[in-house]
Parts: structure tokens; C-alpha cells; sequence
């Protein structure tokens, strides 16, 4: 299963060229993966990621130029590796599709690895049972947020 994330473009998005600034799309990521550990995992598991996660890392690759429009447009997440104290999320930011035949538009594919975060400890932890529970939901190993269009 993937996190469905409609987002908005904002005019402050915007380079000198008209295209959604490569950083801003770094944005669109963080704002997918808040709504997805903050809002769904706290939905179904109420300590979901309550003690904070951190980035390790990104990885992320421009397919398209973006240009300015009134449409939102969609990023899906997905996670694809669970471990013992990190997660790796995947990322495309595309069109909406308008039906099952319709290939949206890909503008960037990307992954994140996040850590579990003990705020008052200051140092990573594990993630729990029922975190690993939530994730397992949407798990899918076999496709991954970067690479060739």
C-alpha cells in the first residue's frame, strides 16, 4: 500500500526559470512523511514515533522540470526496508492519475532513511512493536524511490 499526499505548490516554490526550486522538492518529501509517521502512524498506533525521528539520509533523483500550476500535485510513499532502528522511505512526486490506465507524470523519485529518535536521551533508539506493525503495511522491498524513468 502507498501514502496518497496531495501538495500544493506554492508561487514562493518557484526558481527564477518558473520550475519548482530543486530544495523545495525536499519539502514535498518532509511534508508526505510528516503526515504519513505524525498523522497515520499516530492514528493507528497512538505511541507511533512519539519520542521523534531524525534524516539520515536522502537520495533523490530529478526526473522532470515542474513548472508553476494552480494543481496540487501527488506524492506517494512507500516503505521499502524495515530494520531494527531505521526505515527507509520511498518517494515519487507525479500527477494525479485519472484512472488505472493513466500514467501520471514523474517529476522525482527519492528515499529517505530515518532514524528513531529518543528525544529526551538525545540518541537513536529502536523501533518499537507496534511502530513495525504500522510500517509493515507499507512495505513494498521490491520497488524502490530512485532510478531511471
Amino acid at each position: 500500500m502507498r501514502h496518497v499526499f496531495p501538495c500544493p505548490l506554492r508561487w514562493s516554490d518557484m526558481d527564477a526559470f518558473g520550475h519548482v526550486n530543486n530544495v523545495v522538492f525536499l519539502r514535498y518529501l518532509e511534508e508526505a512523511r510528516i503526515d504519513f509517521m505524525f498523522r497515520l502512524a499516530r492514528q493507528a498506533a497512538s505511541g507511533a514515533f512519539t519520542g521523534g525521528s531524525v534524516v539520515a539520509s536522502h537520495e533523490i533523483a530529478y526526473v522532470r522540470p515542474l513548472k508553476h500550476r494552480p494543481e496540487p500535485v501527488v506524492v506517494e510513499m512507500w516503505v521499502t526496508k524495515i530494520g531494527a532502528a531505521s526505515l527507509t522511505v520511498a518517494y515519487e512526486v507525479k500527477d494525479r492519475a485519472e484512472d488505472a490506465e493513466d500514467r501520471a507524470t514523474v517529476y522525482v523519485r527519492a528515499s529517505t532513511v530515518v532514524v528513531p529518535y529518543d528525544l529526551e536521551k538525545e540518541r537513536p533508539r529502536r523501533l518499537t512493536d507496534e511502530e513495525k506493525a504500522f510500517l509493515k503495511e507499507y512495505l513494498d522491498d521490491s520497488a524502490t524511490g530512485t532510478g531511471a524513468a
